[in-house]
């Protein structure tokens, strides 16, 4: 699932929503309270409900992806705005277990046109879904208690860490636990794995840096204190034939055009409070 300057899911609403498969609305899109499939039909693409374009997800992730009041808004949810504008539809937001959505199950059941939430690029991943171009780089980073001592991976030998559950900085966590002599403690959301750090029970946390990061800044008592270059990638998600790679490729366009007359700026300043590094 990057922030700057290297820029790179209540909690039982949440669960229920996760279970339940619970659509809610996005933030900030032209088309009201509906739309028309009109525009969508024309360029060849069948939605899994009409006049919605109907994302899934795993709440929260912010700033990408949360709930505010009954919307939910952030970051991936602006860009996806991006086609569901263009096509004339609401964008429809349901929260799913985060596994249904790389995999490509939760679109093989028609849950979900699309798939959204600070998505590492994947070959594995792309052999199960259409993933689109890249909308923004990323990184692992490794948070603590500001007084923890801890700054380095070495230095959680013979203790916990924390790793949100089928995300990169898990089976990054995973591929160096044994160098490093620590206990890798899964949770199925962020929220849970913050709050584990905060309370105690884990050490420190790893997970992507826009997350961390954001959590950090409301939380004066805790530190992103390494970051990891991962390489890693973003990008949102579809079915991997019939309507999903027309999806993908009108994300592409649109993507390509945002960044060109300033769009996709703004939209990332909104979110990160700089621009994005040229």
């Amino acid at each position: 699932m990057n922030f700057v300057p290297t820029l790179r899911k209540t909690r039982a609403v949440v669960a229920v929503a996760a279970v339940l498969g619970l659509s809610l609305s996005a933030c900030g899109s032209d088309s009201g309270s509906g739309g028309s499939d009109d525009k969508a039909k024309a360029a060849g693409i069948t939605l899994v409900k009409p006049g919605k374009l109907t994302v899934c997800t795993h709440l929260p992730y912010k700033p990408f992806q949360y709930k505010d009041g009954t919307d939910v808004v952030g970051f991936d949810v602006d860009l996806l705005n991006l086609v569901a504008d263009d096509l004339g539809l609401k964008q429809d937001v349901v929260n799913i277990e985060w596994a249904q959505v790389t995999s490509g199950a939760a679109f093989q059941a028609k849950k979900c046109d699309m798939g959204m939430g600070a998505m590492t690029i994947t070959k594995e991943r792309q052999a199960a879904i259409s993933i689109t171009d890249p909308y923004m780089d990323a990184t692992q980073v490794l948070m603590a208690k500001k007084d923890s001592g801890i700054k380095t991976l070495a230095d959680l030998r013979g203790k916990k860490l924390g790793a949100q559950a089928d995300t990169t900085g898990k089976k990054y966590a995973d591929e160096n636990a044994a160098a490093n002599g620590y206990t890798v403690i899964p949770f199925n959301d962020l929220a849970l794995q913050e709050n584990n750090v905060k309370s105690g029970r884990v050490a420190a946390a790893i997970n992507d840096n826009g997350v961390l990061y954001d959590f950090v800044k409301d939380n004066p008592d805790m530190a992103v204190v390494a970051e990891f270059n991962t390489g890693e990638q973003y990008g949102f998600g579809a079915l991997k034939d019939g309507s999903g790679p027309k999806l993908v490729s009108k994300f592409n366009e649109l993507l390509t055009k945002a960044k060109s007359d300033g769009k996709y700026n703004e939209i990332y300043k909104k979110w990160f409070g700089v621009e994005p590094a040229k």
